[in-house]
């Protein structure tokens, strides 16, 4: 990999083989994934049919009422062009009846409900399926906050969360992902006319670089500004990673023992194996 251009066929043979080995280590021969009609969700699908076999991929597909019948469209070319097993879970009368008794609640409050709605969904038919989570959100957003915590960012296993938007769109090309698919503007569907570039305020292309230059190569502010970057964008591209660093790790314990979970007591392999 050079800069943010990915040697596809090898990452795809790396995360094939993540998948492959986490699912199985885990006692699991199958994964079940929220398809949204979105190329984040697509990749994910592709990625463990290559690794498992389609018949090993359920794919939920989870609408609210407001949702784009394209988004439906779209997930289910993504089904029929892989030929994996889905289900169509209706969240409009879960969501509508909790909100009966908060009718001012917001867009934001709205969205992130039904996040959170369709990853309980996805985690009863983790049990119901025997299947792990497999997880969509990518590294642009991880760094950003930009998701719902315990929403979208939940997962057992994430297959993208070290590639950047673009290089998800990278990867989804060279792996056969429909143009249909590809050329959408991304949207986590959650209102009406809502894209994640328009509530960003920026491209996923412009803040890659950035990201790519401070997370990465670990540049700091002046050298990406000489880079030819404003640095008012710079800055608030880092205030939101740092505002959004306890969506990136486990709940913060507090630390009263002389080994605690997650600060002394941390494996990268299972313990006992």
């Amino acid at each position: 990999m050079t800069g943010l251009s990915l040697h596809c066929e090898f990452v795809q043979k790396i995360l094939t083989g993540f998948i492959v080995n986490e699912v199985r280590k885990a006692g699991f021969s199958r994964v079940v994934v929220g398809l949204s009609g979105g190329v984040d969700s697509a990749l994910s699908a592709y990625l463990g049919a290559k690794a498992l076999g389609p018949t090993n991929v359920w794919a939920l597909l989870m609408p609210y009422t407001t949702s784009s019948p394209e988004s439906r469209e779209h997930a289910e070319l993504a089904v029929k062009q892989l030929g994996i097993q889905s289900d169509v879970i209706d969240i409009t009368p879960m969501v509508d009846t909790y909100f009966e008794r908060f009718p001012e609640a917001d867009h934001v409050r709205r969205g992130n409900k039904m996040a959170r709605e369709r990853m309980t969904i996805l985690f009863d038919h983790s049990a119901h399926l025997k299947a792990l989570v497999l997880g969509t959100s990518n590294k642009t957003e991880l760094l950003l906050g930009y998701g719902t915590l315990y929403g979208d960012m939940a997962s057992a296993i994430n297959p993208l969360g070290d590639l950047y938007k673009t290089q998800v769109r990278q990867l989804a090309r060279h792996m056969g992902i429909p143009d249909t698919i590809l050329q959408k503007a991304p949207s986590g569907d959650l209102w009406v006319g809502q894209t994640d570039e328009g509530e960003l305020g920026f491209t996923y292309e412009e803040v890659d670089r950035v990201l790519y230059l401070m997370i990465d190569r670990r540049y700091e502010i002046p050298e990406i500004v000489a880079a030819g970057f404003d640095e008012r964008f710079v800055r608030a591209v880092l205030a939101k990673i740092r505002s959004s660093q306890y969506k990136r790790r486990l709940p913060l314990i507090a630390k009263i023992s002389a080994r605690t979970i997650d600060r002394d007591f941390r494996y990268p392999r299972d313990w006992g194996k």
